[in-house]
């Protein structure tokens, strides 16, 4: 999403200032349709695309569903996201399977687009869907390309036909003849074609694509393009519709820091649908393009869709009941805790994660100062304990948790302080396992519970601490006020925001009340 960092800021912003109005008048509307006309070439969207997109919102918006509606503010942000997922494309498409196998999926764009890295990606996608997938080394012009192929079809667990060395030497057209009909043989479902991109489009580079296509007859071209190309976007995708008509569109770089108007453009400019995003380094940053959520990310209205199906795909629902029963009886562990931790690794980046929250724009120094560094160090130290400490914290006195701390290479007060966490942790999983809603650290009180009051002028009383520095390193650290997030550095109260009741009810089934 931080293609669209800086478009979402710009539309959101313009967006809000029409909440304090009552009533939108004409100049109102022109006022914002103007601002989003500016948001749209800054990002680097075609003009002929801004130009149909600001009409339609305009000539909605001065319509009979927003001045009769009882909250026009509200009515004018639907226009917009209708609209946005309009020119996204309106509905996802899926892959178009052949009726008789193997599918051939043909991939084709410019060097330095992340075709093979891309084509690992989609691999591992299908085989984790059931597929049983073959990548053909295609491209033999790029040094170095056929190896890198064997790499990634090696990381995604997927095999790579590769008769040639590459580097200039081989047939692409023959190699991938042959690939399909090796796949037909060993009766692989789905073929992926790596084929060799230039610098810039010319016309060996057409001829040798158009060439593959004729010899493999593909049932999807995938046109792979950078989402940080800019207004270049649109010129590449003329020429390689002109030259291959590709079926469809795959993003790449969308987490880099780029404006984001080609993923705007393409689709209003060539009719082609956008398929797939790739949106990070490793094979599991990868989608299913969704307009509809896309839109919504943009105007940071959240995309708990797309959450959920993540968390689906890493979190054990077996598991999860297993960890509710646990908390219900013998409570939550140090176990249960590092299981959690695992698991939420798992489920991909847990920055995108939480940006995919409604209003995470609200909470950006919060999701940019999360360091994910803590859980890997995090998990080092409880994996330095044994067995029984792990499930009885209470007995980590003051030589174990110093043992413990050689062993991960920490301090003896990161492993004070994530005692201090997993107790704040423990408490939380005992409400949600009562049914209730936890007041989550770092995040203030979730909307509709009631703070506790404090009698004035009364501080809080602290627990007092041994004068013998030998008894003091025993006993455990005491947390430092503000509380800190679960894993991170501590957080302002209330750094995440409110959320809605239903982002209420997803988090709690993503902590494991089911």
């Amino acid at each position: 999403m931080a293609a669209f960092g800086s478009l979402s800021t710009r539309l959101t912003e313009t967006l809000a200032k029409l909440r304090t109005k009552g009533k939108l008048s004409a100049s109102d509307v022109d006022g914002t349709v103007r601002e989003i006309r500016r948001a749209l070439l800054d990002a680097d969207v075609a003009l002929d695309v801004v130009k149909s997109f600001t009409a339609a919102v305009r000539e909605r918006a001065l319509g009979a569903e927003v001045s009769e509606a009882l909250n026009p503010a509200q009515q004018v942000v639907k226009i917009v996201n209708d609209e946005l997922v309009g020119i996204l494309g309106g509905e996802s498409r899926q892959l178009q399977l052949a009726k008789q196998p193997p599918t051939v999926i043909m991939l084709a764009g410019l060097q330095g687009a992340g075709k093979t890295t891309l084509a690992g990606k989609l691999a591992k996608h299908l085989r984790g869907q059931g597929h049983t997938p073959l990548l053909v080394a295609s491209d033999l012009q790029r040094p170095n390309a056929v190896t890198q192929l064997q790499v990634v079809g090696g990381q995604a667990g997927v095999p790579v036909f590769a008769p040639e060395p590459g580097n200039g030497v081989g047939d692409p057209v023959r190699v991938a003849r042959e690939g399909v009909a090796e796949a037909t043989r060993k009766q692989h479902d789905i073929v992926i074609v790596d084929t060799a991109g230039r610098l810039g489009v010319d016309a060996d580079m057409m001829r040798q694509a158009a060439d593959i296509r004729k010899a493999v007859q593909p049932d999807e071209v995938l046109f792979v393009i950078d989402a940080m190309i800019g207004q270049d976007a649109v010129a590449t995708a003329k020429a390689f519709q002109e030259g291959v008509d590709f079926t469809g569109v795959v993003l790449t770089k969308l987490d880099g820091d780029a404006r984001g108007g080609a993923a705007l453009s393409i689709r209003g400019v060539t009719g082609k649908p956008i398929m797939y995003a790739s949106t990070g380094e490793t094979l599991d940053d990868f989608e299913p393009f969704h307009p509809d959520r896309m839109a919504s990310r943009i105007l940071d209205l959240g995309d708990i869709l797309t959450l959920i199906e993540q968390a689906q795909k890493a979190f054990d629902e077996e598991e999860a009941h297993r960890l509710a029963e646990s908390i219900a009886t013998d409570g939550f562990t140090l176990e249960d805790f590092l299981k959690q931790m695992q698991q939420l690794r798992k489920a991909g980046n847990f920055k995108q994660m939480l940006g995919m929250l409604p209003g995470a724009k609200g909470m950006r120094e919060a999701i940019d100062s999360f360091d994910e560094r803590e859980l890997v160090r995090t998990e080092a130290i409880i994996q330095s304990m044994t067995p029984q400490e792990r499930k009885q914290s209470r007995i980590l006195n003051g030589s174990r948790r110093l043992r413990i701390a050689r062993g991960a290479g920490v301090t003896v007060t990161e492993v004070n302080q994530l005692m201090a966490r997993f107790e704040q942790a423990a408490k939380m999983m005992k409400t949600v396992a009562k049914g209730g809603v936890p007041q989550m650290p770092g995040m203030g009180p979730m909307p509709g519970m009631r703070q506790p009051k404090k009698a004035a002028g009364k501080p809080a009383k602290q627990q007092r601490r041994s004068g013998n520095p030998a008894k003091r390193s025993a006993e455990p650290a005491q947390p430092a006020a503000p509380q800190g997030s679960a894993f991170g550095k501590p957080k302002a109260e209330g750094a995440f925001g409110e959320l809605s009741n239903a982002d209420q009810e997803t988090l709690q089934r993503m902590l494991g009340n089911r």
